[in-house]
């Protein structure tokens, strides 16, 4: 079963590639919608550059812009990164699961995604692992339709809600709207693992 190399033991100049399927996906989903680049990149907050990069496989889009762009594509993650997963049945087994890289620029390298859940579009809800280097951020916030759950099984990350911080530490957990922007970063020394649930399916 393929399972991307974890970014602690890869080498610190290493970025995640960008996938041939994800740039065909947002591609196809763009032209369903009769949308232009644009269009496109002005709903994901992004330049027309960016998105036709993505689109040809030149640029890796970190979590928040691959979010945007779903959201902009009226599709979540999932449905543009579902062709990279093994197929998996309910019962996900420990160091089985799929981990998806993301990268956008030195400072926002070091996020992946453990998937935990294959929701798709129209699922109520969905669950990951977000695995967060040291220094690592998310690429701005992001705010949307729905609730999110989480639970810090290791290290220690700083929330951001609206203009809240949050200092959160192994076994700490939160629960907020996604209708207040949010994000995090890591500014401790080891790599935090937070399990994050959220409802309905947008990742």
């Amino acid at each position: 079963m393929t399972r991307k190399t974890p970014l602690e033991q890869a080498p610190e100049s290493v970025v995640s590639a960008p996938s041939g399927q994800l740039g065909a996906r947002v591609l196809h989903a763009r032209l369903v919608h009769g949308m232009t680049l644009k269009e496109v990149a002005a709903l994901a907050q992004c330049s027309e550059s960016s998105v036709s990069k993505i689109e040809r496989n030149l640029a890796a889009p970190s979590l928040a812009m691959l979010h945007r762009l779903a959201h902009a594509l009226n599709t979540n993650i999932s449905e543009l990164t579902a062709d990279e997963w093994p197929n998996t049945g309910p019962a996900l087994k420990a160091g089985e699961r799929f981990v998806h890289s993301f990268g956008h620029g030195a400072e926002h390298r070091g996020i992946e995604l453990e998937i935990i859940s294959a929701a798709v579009k129209g699922s109520l809800l969905q669950a990951n692992i977000h695995i967060v280097q040291p220094g690592a951020k998310s690429d701005g916030k992001i705010e949307h339709v729905g609730e999110e759950v989480g639970y810090v099984l290791e290290g220690s990350i700083i929330l951001l809600l609206g203009k809240e911080r949050y200092e959160l530490n192994t076994g700490d957990a939160f629960h907020f709207s996604s209708h207040t922007a949010h994000g995090y970063e890591n500014t401790g020394t080891r790599i935090a693992r937070i399990l994050w649930v959220n409802t309905p399916a947008t990742f």
